[in-house]
């Protein structure tokens, strides 16, 4: 299969390269370099925390994101480094829910947020809570990362793709049995003003869960499916906005609000960009919808004026929805644009004193092969047919999922079809309408304080607890109290006791 002809000139300007053994051994060499200087590990208190999610970002989705990135500026793909590609410290995560081999967003955030694992479809609670039963939650509450942080003086942050109050942003201020509100549960939407009063920074999707039934939307005020949902009449947003407005608390709905705040005279931010989720990067209006970076940009010029630091949560959440779709094209662009998020907070933080985590919640069923010639799109056709149908197939496939078609009793033939489109879905092997979740391990990157602590192959609930230790917050802080003249822990034989004790119980 031909190579794209905006690649082809750099790629075989690259290829010639590659045919010297020295290219090689140089690039190992450099890469050894930088490999000695982590020996000098960075052993500083993280004043700021940044937990960077990718829902649903398997490892093929990372490698097929690294290669659209570098496609998209000309390159052939393969070798392009990612922003979280640079980050020194990497391991694995074993994503199951308690009872779930294969994992879902709630369980997994409650993980990773809460530092318990959970079953499948409940949030902030532990795995005595029953999916759909409100009255298990209570006395099984967990508290989250960003509770702590806040009880710890940091500005604490929620910046999403989703809505607000979908299930990875939520396991950090809810408790919730989702699908069941009897029984005097509180919907998560209420949740998110109620549990943890003044979190400093909030912005995402979601507004027609924040107004009462029936209320038209301001941007969509003739589209009922955008109004209000709320049927106890209330208005959140007004009500968050009459409690802020003499604490330097605002609210926003589009990007040309967003970008017209100055951050320094910001201390509480709303910002609801859509009724629902936030749209698909490749289909956002630039000029009325920020985009994650943007987001992201105006979040930590926000929460980094406090003088003990932050937490932020940074979702790309519709990297997910892609995958569910089988439209991997969405997918991967919603991939690239959060891993330039990262490049933004890379910018305005230290690595010194911030910790910043870049993993997922689970995989999907989602892959690319079919032995593809270096530089193909990775949008593109294998370079052979099948010995079995003669048809051609697509590199990208699906495990299962909506692209399953058969035309005339057979495989359809996707040479005849648009491969580049926006929301083409690419062919999957059993019929679903929605496709599937996948069941291994995630990628988790790590850079800054104590990073080197995510190392191995761990459960995915381990991750907050470095990331608390690193920053000092939540129980386990018996090590903050001996630090060297120079700012590095020495941690106390009690620190070291509750390491132990974590590890027993994540192994």
């Amino acid at each position: 299969h031909k190579v794209n002809e905006q690649i082809k000139p750099s790629l075989a300007a690259i290829i010639e390269q590659e045919k010297d053994p020295q290219f090689w051994n140089a690039w190992a060499q450099r890469t050894l370099k930088i490999a000695l200087t982590r020996q000098s590990l960075n052993r500083n208190r993280a004043k700021n925390l940044i937990l960077f999610l990718g829902d649903g970002m398997g490892v093929p989705t990372v490698t097929a994101a690294r290669i659209l990135k570098g496609q998209l500026n000309g390159q052939s793909g393969e070798e392009t480094v990612l922003e979280m590609d640079k980050f020194p410290f990497v391991s694995l995560a074993k994503t199951y829910n308690t009872n779930a081999q294969v994992p879902d967003s709630a369980g997994t955030a409650t993980a990773y947020l809460c530092g318990v694992k959970a079953n499948e479809g409940t949030v902030g609670v532990s795995a005595a809570a029953v999916r759909s039963q409100c009255n298990t939650t209570q006395g099984n509450e967990v508290t989250s990362i960003l509770q702590w942080a806040k009880d710890a003086g940091k500005s604490v942050g929620i910046v999403t793709t989703t809505r607000v109050n979908h299930a990875t942003p939520s396991a950090a201020y809810a408790h919730n049995a989702p699908e069941a509100l009897q029984a005097g549960c509180k919907d998560i939407a209420r949740q998110l003003f109620e549990n943890i009063p003044n979190i400093d920074v909030v912005m995402g999707g979601g507004r027609k869960y924040m107004f009462p039934k029936n209320e038209s939307d301001i941007e969509y005020p003739n589209v009922a499916k955008h109004s209000g949902t709320r049927k106890d009449g209330r208005n959140l947003v007004q009500e968050w906005t009459d409690k802020m407005q003499n604490k330097k608390g605002y609210y926003v709905w589009n990007k040309n609000q967003l970008l017209s705040l100055n951050p320094n005279n910001v201390e509480y931010l709303l910002g609801l960009f859509e009724p629902g989720d936030l749209t698909y990067d490749l289909e956002r209006n630039k000029e009325t919808d920020p985009s994650l970076t943007e987001m992201v940009d105006v979040a930590i010029k926000i929460l980094r004026k406090n003088p003990n630091g932050f937490y932020l949560l940074v979702e790309g959440g519709r990297i997910d929805h892609g995958h569910h779709e089988g439209k991997a094209k969405q997918a991967l662009h919603e991939a690239v644009e959060m891993d330039r998020a990262i490049g933004r907070a890379d910018l305005l933080t230290s690595a010194h004193d911030t910790l910043t985590v870049v993993t997922a919640d689970h995989s999907h069923v989602f892959s690319f092969g079919g032995y593809t010639s270096r530089g193909n799109t990775i949008f593109g056709l294998a370079p052979m047919v099948s010995d079995i149908d003669q048809k051609p197939f697509t590199s990208i496939l699906y495990g299962n999922g909506p692209g399953y078609k058969i035309v005339n009793g057979v495989r359809e033939n996707v040479s005849t079809i648009d491969l580049q489109e926006n929301n083409y879905q690419a062919q999957a092997a059993v019929p679903l309408s929605m496709e599937t979740h996948g069941g291994e391990d995630v990628a988790v990157f790590a850079k800054g304080p104590l990073a080197h602590l995510l190392n191995g192959v761990n459960e995915q609930n381990y991750i907050p607890h470095v990331m608390a230790y690193a920053g000092c917050i939540g129980k386990n802080r018996d090590h903050c109290m001996s630090k060297s003249a120079a700012g590095h822990f020495h941690p106390t034989f009690a620190g070291v006791v509750a390491l132990v004790t974590i590890s027993r119980l994540v192994y």
